[in-house]
């Protein structure tokens, strides 16, 4: 087995039966993504992708106490913090190449096995959500948080959510709200659920499984999972979201989903309008509007209007405002830099955001033959 190393962070294996082996390596920032991890990640799937040789890859992620119990958290939201004040350009190429390795993940012709254990949050689902077998445990831990710190779900994040039963994508987009593998595997995020305690030998068996070509590896995969009793994904339905949750996330609009929340009076209702008071107002109007754009797009397409709408997030000149006083910043500096949990977000109010401060999220910065992800098929 040869092991090459393109990242500090990123551990990568070859392994003599074709099977190629990734391992997020920054367990004390729960594997957060930099851009030399991005880079890392698809200068490798490019390779992989074209080399007759490998049959399959899997990606996991290692905690502070050894191999698996943290997948990834995300991008490193201090480096945006950092780089937005200091107007780095690297900023701009974080979000262009993650986007890219994201559609390069949900398009790859050979099988990619995520090993979803722990933290599985924003562009942790963006490394994950695109593979043909996503593995969750009892431990993970699955979000799109975004609104919490003034952005939006993104890493085809619109893309994905929209596509989960019922309105339960508005929910997790808005909400940002932490759920486990029985919601993972209910609302199509995960494919199968495996006891963590499993996991390291099921890496080692990605090693010695024989199979002619990648399709042959994939029912020899299947097979190996079903033998080690592993739990499959059944017929989606919105459970075990509340009926009255699900039904007020259907609303026209926010105001109308936190009038239909409040009527509600269950306790699963309340929770939901209570993770809500605490996130962004303005971009909780804006997730509304990108997970139900996003639910007629192709992939692609949407990851172009999430460029866009990153670009205006940390350039919200439409507002009259500096990078300095945009939400995300704001929203990092609360939870992440000063970590007083007190984001000044602007409006304060759910009721105070006007359609005029929503819409221009949705104008491209660019023509469409200079996008930035122009390319992406």
């Amino acid at each position: 087995m040869m092991t090459t190393t393109w990242s500090a962070y990123v551990e990568i294996e070859r392994c003599a039966n074709g099977v190629g082996r990734l391992t997020l390596k920054r367990p004390q920032a729960l594997n957060a993504l930099d851009l030399g991890m991005i880079r890392a990640l698809t200068d490798t799937l490019l390779r992989w992708r074209d080399d007759a040789g490998i049959v399959a890859v899997a990606i996991r992620g290692v905690s502070k106490t050894g191999p698996f119990g943290a997948f990834c958290a995300g991008g490193d939201i201090r480096f945006f913090h950092q780089a937005a004040l200091a107007g780095d350009a690297r900023l701009e190429d974080f979000f262009t190449e993650e986007y890219a390795l994201n559609h390069l993940i949900f398009t790859y012709p050979k099988p990619y096995i995520a090993f979803m254990d722990g933290v599985v949050m924003g562009g942790g689902m963006g490394i994950s959500q695109g593979g043909r077998c996503r593995i969750v445990t009892e431990r993970t831990k699955m979000a799109m948080p975004e609104t919490n710190i003034g952005l939006f779900p993104d890493v085809g994040g619109g893309y994905f959510l929209s596509r989960c039963p019922g309105f339960v994508g508005e929910y997790l987009g808005l909400t940002g709200v932490v759920v486990g593998a029985d919601a993972a595997l209910a609302w199509g995020l995960a494919d199968v659920a495996a006891p963590a305690e499993d996991l390291p030998r099921a890496w080692e068996a990605l090693a010695t499984l024989e199979a002619e070509g990648a399709a042959d590896f994939e029912a020899t995969w299947h097979d190996w999972m079903t033998q080690a009793g592993w739990r499959r994904a059944g017929a989606r339905s919105v459970a075990p979201l509340a009926e009255e949750v699900n039904a007020a996330f259907g609303a026209k609009d926010v105001g109308a989903i936190v009038q239909r929340l409040q009527a509600a009076g269950t306790e699963a209702a309340a929770q939901a309008l209570a993770a809500l008071r605490q996130r962004s107002p303005l971009m909780l109007h804006v997730v509304l509007e990108q997970v139900r754009r996003a639910r007629a797009m192709r992939l692609a397409d949407d990851l172009r209007m999430e460029r866009d709408l990153v670009r205006h997030c940390f350039h919200p000149h439409h507002l009259g405002r500096s990078a300095a006083q945009s939400e995300t910043v704001e929203g990092i500096r609360a939870l992440a830099v000063d970590k007083d949990h007190a984001p000044r977000w602007s409006p304060a109010r759910i009721e105070d955001v006007t359609p005029a401060m929503v819409a221009p999220f949705f104008d491209s910065p660019w023509p469409a033959h200079a996008h930035p992800l122009r390319h992406l098929a």
